[in-house]
């Protein structure tokens, strides 16, 4: 297995990817003087992909670090590895777009470039043209296995943040709301009274966590944290997993049609489930079953009464209804916002909700809002 890295201190300090040492019992590092080294891994963190490795010299040349925020869609760029081990070979092109957020890496906010990055350019450096390095190349898009023209790195700031917290502790601890969060659609958008589709709507509020306490509500759009605004809501994983746990934050939220103002002591990202119980808790067969049809929504429901509660399981969609997405099954927890679970309450919200309609909708063991348009 081999990688690149660059070094970040004159006493041997060296940045690469988790992906490339994972599982290696002896890493050896070789300069491009071809002066060989073993090096020991201070800590590595799977969910950045970032590793800190230390080799034993002095006066060794570093790299100069430079600002990913002053990076531009359109901007050259420049990387050097080691693809398919011929090492220090330069590839060049632009900065495709930044910010971008890939499945299961919810606090890295990668730069998307076009340079040609293969196997063995992971952990290698992304330079500016100042010469700066701005980013590890950490990925690629691909179908076949090579170079596509997609290619993603992970921004020096987000790196350096993480290599100063393996350095001093070992681990890395990012802060954490406790929240379940969903990108705000257009029609969406329209259903809260926004005036555009923007912010992390929050679907659900795990119990015992940082936002129940600060009284943070399912409906909730979190539109700024500390001033810096929520433009989609993957921004929101990692602006506050940029901060530290314990950490106090001002949240600007969007709330039945007004904003206002939450301040929030952020948890870890690393304490546990807080209530330990199952998400879905217990199942017991229904006693008492009435069904009913909403014809201007294109919906037909069953009012279900078991043990614990009643609840509203949707068992026909068509027209308005299959337009927002609604699937048999899915149980109807409130409309705009107003807690149903029968037919009366159910018909009362839906009349006074107008004609974009936010329905908080449990699928599974997930909790959603979909958008019913009923003009």
């Amino acid at each position: 297995n081999f990688g690149s890295g660059f070094i970040i201190s004159p006493d041997g300090y060296i940045l690469t990817n988790t992906h490339v040492v994972a599982g290696m019992g002896n890493i050896k590092v070789l300069l491009n003087d071809k002066r060989e080294y073993t090096a020991k891994l201070i800590g590595s963190d799977q969910q950045s992909d970032v590793a800190l490795l230390k080799i034993d010299a002095k006066d060794l040349p570093i790299v100069k670090i430079g600002d990913p925020k002053t990076l531009k869609p359109g901007e050259w760029v420049a990387a050097i590895g080691a693809p398919f081990g011929f090492d220090n070979s330069v590839t060049s092109g632009i900065v495709s777009a930044k910010g971008r957020s890939l499945p299961n890496e919810n606090y890295t906010p990668f730069i998307q470039t076009d340079v040609a990055i293969n196997p063995g350019n992971s952990g290698g450096p992304l330079f500016n043209l100042k010469g700066q390095v701005v980013g590890i190349n950490s990925q690629i898009y691909s179908r076949s296995g090579g170079f596509m023209g997609i290619s993603f790195a992970i921004p020096i700031d987000v790196a350096m943040n993480v290599a100063e917290q393996l350095k001093t502790s070992g681990k890395v601890q990012r802060g954490q709301l406790g929240v379940i969060i969903q990108e705000v659609s257009y029609d969406l958008a329209k259903s809260f009274n926004l005036d555009r589709a923007s912010g992390a709507l929050i679907a659900k509020v795990m119990p015992n966590s940082p936002a129940q306490q600060a009284g943070l509500q399912v409906g909730d759009i979190v539109r700024s944290v500390n001033g810096e605004e929520v433009r989609s809501s993957s921004d929101l994983p990692v602006m506050v997993g940029a901060m530290p746990p314990g950490k106090e934050v001002k949240l600007e939220v969007w709330r039945k049609g007004e904003k206002i103002s939450v301040n929030v002591t952020l948890g870890s990202t690393g304490a546990p489930s807080p209530s330990g119980e199952s998400e879905m808790g217990s199942l017991s067969s229904p006693n008492d079953v009435q069904s009913f049809m909403v014809e201007e929504a294109g919906l037909t429901l069953q009012a279900q009464t078991t043990d614990d509660k009643q609840r509203l399981i949707v068992t026909h969609v068509s027209g308005a209804a299959e337009r927002a997405g609604l699937k048999r099954g899915d149980e109807i927890m409130a409309v705009s916002q107003i807690t149903v679970d029968d037919e009366s309450s159910f018909r009362s919200a839906l009349s006074s909700a107008g004609k974009n309609v936010p329905l908080l909708v449990q699928r599974g063991g997930d909790t959603l809002f979909l958008a019913l348009n009923l003009q």
